[in-house]
């Protein structure tokens, strides 16, 4: 039976992932933390009292600024503090709750990426808001066998993290997940909605381990299968506890 293999966060948008061993989950929402924080990449729209999504392009973001996989980061529920490392030293800390914590994070920024920055970096959050690439609050699923299944056409080893995925499943065959959209399934004792597929942009082609794009993910999978997918939404439609080992029962 399909079952979760990995379940990750990403506090910051574009920042690095954070591995969890389980996730409480709410209906509508996203997992607790999940693109909670963005960095501005110069002047924009965007405004805390009345927030609204916006074109990724507005914040550094791996599409553009891949030197950002160089960045290990992890953020601290208890304190609100977000670590910044850049290979394994200590680069920039602050706590995202309060001005000076975010000054220390913008300033890390505003020199380390300097040249691709469009003005001061900013530190940008409002309270239940995730700075998703989709308006709608959603969860990621990225099936193993089809991140194993574009590697095998494309003869390279695909690490299933360039597509920042929530749930990672093993046991589904590959593709299988296009099959589900538009159906309900159960993760845990968690049911959600599979509400579409993902497109992929050029934020796959960086390796999350090296910070080089080093794989055209978006035209493999174009030649190779006819679309630029990989991955589905999940709408969350009932409280509850989604953890590693959990299966996966679609309807």
């Amino acid at each position: 039976m399909p079952s979760v293999a990995a379940l990750y966060r990403y506090p910051v948008k574009g920042l690095s992932p954070e591995p969890l061993s389980a996730a409480q989950l709410t209906p509508g929402e996203t997992i607790p933390y999940d693109r909670a924080w963005a960095i501005e990449n110069g002047p924009s729209p965007f405004d805390p009292s009345a927030p609204k999504h916006l074109p990724k392009t507005h914040f550094l973001m791996l599409m553009r600024n891949e030197r950002l996989a160089e960045l290990t980061t992890r953020f601290d529920e208890a304190t609100g503090t977000l670590t910044i490392r850049r290979a394994g030293a200590l680069v920039a800390q602050g706590r995202l709750d309060t001005a000076d914590g975010r000054r220390a994070i913008e300033a890390f920024f505003d020199t380390f990426e300097a040249d691709e920055l469009r003005g001061p970096a900013r530190v940008l959050s409002c309270p239940g808001f995730s700075f998703s690439d989709t308006a709608a609050k959603v969860v990621s699923l990225i099936n193993l066998e089809t991140v194993a299944a574009i590697g095998r056409e494309i003869a390279a080893e695909v690490n299933p993290l360039r597509f920042r995925g929530n749930l990672y499943v093993a046991g589904l065959p590959a593709w299988d997940e296009f099959a589900l959209v538009g159906k309900e399934i159960s993760v845990g004792d968690v049911r959600l909605t599979v509400t579409k597929r993902i497109d992929r942009c050029a934020a796959t082609t960086v390796n999350p381990v090296t910070a080089v794009r080093d794989l055209n993910i978006p035209k493999a999978l174009q030649r190779n299968f006819g679309h630029i997918d990989c991955g589905v939404y999940l709408k969350v439609e009932t409280a509850g506890t989604v953890a590693i080992g959990d299966a996966l029962i679609p309807p």
